[in-house]
């Protein structure tokens, strides 16, 4: 019998015990609606409360600045929508990476065609990006800087904290928003830290359920909503709670939060191992570059299209990715942003690892992927 090897949670994780058993509490014992005024509905609000609280207290936040949604996908539109609706009346200038996951450069991309002026800030030569190409991008038209604070494709960890400091003593009216899905619960997210007004994470990333995530609002920032009706959220958001998949989320928050800096350690370790046994594999180069986050390793089986090679590897059941999971096995053109291009970005493979990844996973795909260096035709 093979052995499972699951190489793809940078797409997403495996839900924690811990989550399993808050989902299935909410679903089974404390079913009422949050919004209700008995005590089935009250018994299921105090759940979302605590799920809050966790979230606020691992952002360094308060629970009122913390509104849950369906997943990142909605909290990077809230953000860019909401934000640009409430200060993009007379300022209509919007700074983004151009590496950007779809969810941003999508609602961007239409904002633009809605009278928006988007910049798109690339890499330099080097593969690296300075956070004084964002500031310069910025004048008095500007109403909005948004930049991920870790690439999902190749692990690069994108100057959040330099930019956005820099940024909001120069323009402190400019609004900041960082994508944090492939920080969060992996590096330190601080919004203080960070100088961030808007932050969006994910519950199925970190080992929580999928269909949640959040938005951080810092107080005194205006966001305008995108999703109306019953006023859940204090308006923000409207529709009534997922309380099994918050109860999740907040349940999965509060088992990693004390571990970050240890899980991180680990995974390096990991990274490390991974990184030897494929410098033996010729034809395999390594595009993530060296300072990235250890949980996200892109390489390149040149030659071998990567499509192709990821079904090989399924077919041992090894199961990596080609890029965003989002992107559907399209090239998202996030790698030619980087430098890679051409034949190499055909055959990008992305590795994304936990803490539970074993040195025994790596060595079997490491094997299996020199197998498919010989046999899988490009």
């Amino acid at each position: 019998m093979k052995m499972e090897v699951y190489l793809d949670n940078a797409a997403t994780t495996k839900p924690c015990a811990e989550a399993v058993a808050a989902a299935v509490d909410a679903m089974t014992e404390k079913y009422g609606n949050p919004s209700s005024l008995h005590r089935a509905g009250l018994n299921a609000q105090l759940i979302v409360d605590s799920a809050r609280k966790s979230i606020a207290s691992a952002i360094g936040a308060d629970i009122d600045n913390i509104y849950f949604t369906s997943g990142a996908t909605e909290s990077n539109n809230l953000a860019l929508r909401g934000a640009s609706a409430a200060y993009g009346r007379k300022r209509k200038k919007i700074v983004i990476s151009a590496v950007e996951h779809a969810s941003v450069e999508e609602t961007a991309a239409d904002l633009e065609k809605n009278g928006f002026e988007i910049v798109r800030i690339s890499p330099r030569e080097d593969g690296r990006y300075y956070w004084s190409d964002f500031l310069n991008a910025c004048d008095d038209d500007t109403c909005l800087v948004s930049m991920m604070y870790v690439n999902n494709e190749t692990g690069y960890i994108l100057p959040v904290k330099e930019t956005f400091s820099a940024v909001k003593r120069k323009y402190p009216d400019i609004i900041t928003h960082t994508d944090c899905v492939q920080a969060f619960m992996k590096l330190p997210v601080k919004a203080n830290n960070l100088y961030a007004d808007l932050i969006s994470i994910s519950g199925h990333k970190i080992h929580g359920g999928k269909g949640v995530g959040a938005l951080y609002i810092r107080k005194g920032v205006r966001v305008i909503p995108v999703v109306t009706g019953g006023k859940q959220e204090k308006g923000i958001r409207s529709g009534t709670e997922s309380v099994p998949m918050i109860a999740a989320f907040g349940a999965a928050v509060k088992k990693l939060s004390p571990t970050i800096t240890e899980r991180y350690e680990k995974v390096s370790v990991l990274k490390a191992y991974l990184l030897g046994k494929l410098s033996g594999i010729e034809g395999v180069v390594v595009n993530s570059p060296k300072d990235a986050s250890p949980y996200v390793v892109n390489i390149s089986a040149v030659g071998k299209r990567s499509e192709i090679m990821l079904h090989f590897l399924e077919s041992k059941d090894i199961y990596v990715s080609s890029g965003s999971a989002c992107s559907k096995g399209q090239q998202s053109g996030v790698l030619g942003q980087f430098g890679i291009k051409d034949k190499r970005a055909d055959s990008a493979l992305r590795i994304s690892m936990t803490v539970e990844t074993t040195e025994e996973e790596l060595d079997i795909f490491c094997e299996s992927l020199c197998e498919g260096m010989k046999k899988v035709r490009g």
